[in-house]
Parts: structure tokens; sequence; C-alpha cells
């Protein structure tokens, strides 16, 4: 018995420990791996195309979550969306009785429009519209006192 515990721990000092890397090298399948993006590829739209589709999208929105949804995505681009586009969807958020979005349209163009000349330059050429709509401005709603 006493050769037997003897030998348990040389045993054990004859399994050397291998060595290994501290980094794996992970290979993935060449089909795994694609060298070009291709889950965005689509052609540019031009401004007009732009343009088109939504004030298309703005005519068919039939509830407040839609016309919500469709300005959401039309003020999420890097460009700021034509007169024609903010009139549809001034008439939009008016079919579907939706004020608070209407107010807040005029306010989302005025943060999104490079300098106050062009903010102004909307105001003037939607004016008859927001007139007839009875639609506010908030610095009309919140005046300030001087």
């Amino acid at each position: 018995m006493f050769s037997r515990v003897l030998r348990i721990p040389t045993a054990r000092l004859a399994i050397r420990p291998v060595a290994t890397p501290a980094f794996k090298k992970v290979m993935f399948p060449a089909s795994f791996i694609k060298p070009i993006r291709t889950y965005s590829s689509h052609d540019e739209e031009t401004f007009e195309e732009f343009t088109t589709r939504y004030e298309k999208e703005f005519e068919e929105a039939y509830d407040v979550f839609e016309v919500q949804r469709v300005l959401n995505n039309c003020f999420s681009y890097d460009l700021v969306p034509a007169p024609a586009v903010i009139e549809k969807a001034l008439l939009a958020a008016r079919r579907v009785n939706d004020f608070p979005t209407a107010i807040r349209i005029f306010e989302a163009l005025k943060h999104k429009v490079e300098n106050p000349e062009q903010y102004q330059a909307y105001l003037v050429e939607l004016e008859d519209l927001r007139k007839e709509l009875g639609i506010p401005l908030k610095e009309e709603l919140f005046a300030k006192d001087d």
C-alpha cells in the first residue's frame, strides 16, 4: 500500500501541461464573411422622388399612428422636406384630427432648417394653409414676455 501512495504523485508528474496560446485564432467559413455590405444596397433617391413618396404616404395615412410614423421617417433623413410634403403632413394631421402633431410639425421644421431665414421662408409659404386649418405656432401659443 505504501508503494501505491508513492506511485500516485509520480504518475501525476509524468503528465506535462501543454502550453496553449493566450489568443486562439477563430476561423469562419468563407460564406460567413462578406466583403461587401449588401443589406442596404439600393439606388439613391432623388429629392423629387423623396418628395413624391412622402406626399403619397401622407395621403394614405389613415390614423394618428401612421401620420406620426411617416413624420418620424420623413424627418429622420438628412434633408429638409419640401413645402409640398409639409403641406400634405398638415392636411393628414387635420384629417386624423391630431392638433398637437400639426403644431409639432412646425416645431420639427424649425429645428431641421439651417437658419432662421429658411424657417421664415417655410412660414411664408405655408401661411395660408396654416390660417385655413387654424394651426398656431408654438411661438404664438407661448409668447415670451420681454
